[in-house]
């Protein structure tokens, strides 16, 4: 009989691609942890990994193996969820994710409000790129992610959580109008500077620039925007910037801002987590609260009474 501890041995070993790395990560011994793999290849009758000299790599039946195990190893924690946030909502452990361009500006506000108004939390915190936290949220590892909408997946669910415009932020002049609107057509006559691929703000950027293809767009990938905005303080180019990092992001008297004319280029951000989790009233008190520290901010938060 297939059990769970031997999927969640075989998660382990797929994540680490080493025999004693992920025997310490689930806190056995090797040889137990090979023994329990052994023994899941001969219930399976299949060979799920090739043992190599210092490291395993899993077989084409291993990777599937795998993927429905971590389903499976999903689908038990959102039941253990259901039997233990029963009661009191935001109490006990919460994992969620949030994504670059949001987590350095949202986090300092939002966390003291979190602490003093639900003291029985435990939120453990992951930042990375979308595809990875949505990754991550398929395999149970985390129980929602605060990322940019729309995801059209009918296996997750969303709840909006602010509206977020776009700023150009270039280098400043003394004939520079800070007032006066832009349009996405002037765009043209600057170098574009843009995060690394991956980054969905990049994306964003692009969808609205379309108009800049064919024209100038910088070779250059950042891998934070605090390099980005570094880039055009020294004039090297122009950038979109989410108005939610403006505070954080402009300290420098290099860089204006000017606001684009309407309709203005904008991101919906929003909460996310499985269909299948127990959790929906954790996640729509998470939204309740967050709505004032959201408003202080000055980003739109849509009405969710």
């Amino acid at each position: 009989m297939i059990s769970l501890r031997q999927l969640r041995y075989l998660d382990a070993l797929a994540t680490h691609a080493h025999f004693r790395r992920a025997a310490e990560a689930v806190s056995v011994s090797q040889p137990a942890l090979s023994m329990q793999i052994k023994e899941l290849e001969g219930e399976l009758g299949l060979v799920l990994v090739e043992r190599r000299s210092g490291s395993v790599r899993l077989t084409p039946e291993g990777e599937e193996v795998v993927r429905r195990a971590r389903r499976i190893l999903s689908d038990v924690r959102d039941l253990s969820d259901y039997a233990r946030h029963r009661g009191k909502p935001l109490s006990g452990p919460l994992r969620l994710g949030i994504i670059p361009s949001i987590a350095p500006y949202l986090l300092p506000r939002i966390l003291p409000v979190l602490q003093d108004r639900h003291p029985d939390l435990r939120l453990t915190l992951r930042e990375t790129l979308t595809a990875q936290l949505l990754q991550e949220l398929d395999d149970g590892d985390l129980d929602a992610v605060i990322i940019a909408l729309p995801v059209e997946r009918p296996d997750l669910v969303s709840l909006p959580l602010f509206l977020d415009r776009f700023l150009l932020a270039v280098h400043n002049r003394p004939d520079l109008d800070e007032r006066r609107r832009v349009n996405v057509e002037e765009i043209r006559h600057y170098d574009l500077l843009l995060l690394e691929e991956g980054h969905c703000l990049r994306d964003q950027t692009l969808s609205y620039c379309q108009a800049v293809v064919g024209g100038r767009r910088s070779a250059f990938g950042a891998t934070s925007l605090a390099t980005v905005m570094q880039m055009v303080a020294a004039g090297y180019g122009v950038t979109l910037l989410p108005e939610i990092c403006t505070d954080v992001e402009v300290r420098d008297d290099r860089v204006a801002l000017l606001r684009f004319a309407d309709p203005q280029p904008k991101r919906m951000v929003g909460l996310v987590w499985r269909r299948s989790s127990p959790r929906r009233q954790d996640f729509e008190t998470l939204r309740q609260t967050l709505a004032s520290p959201l408003a202080e901010l000055g980003v739109d938060v849509p009405d969710i009474s």
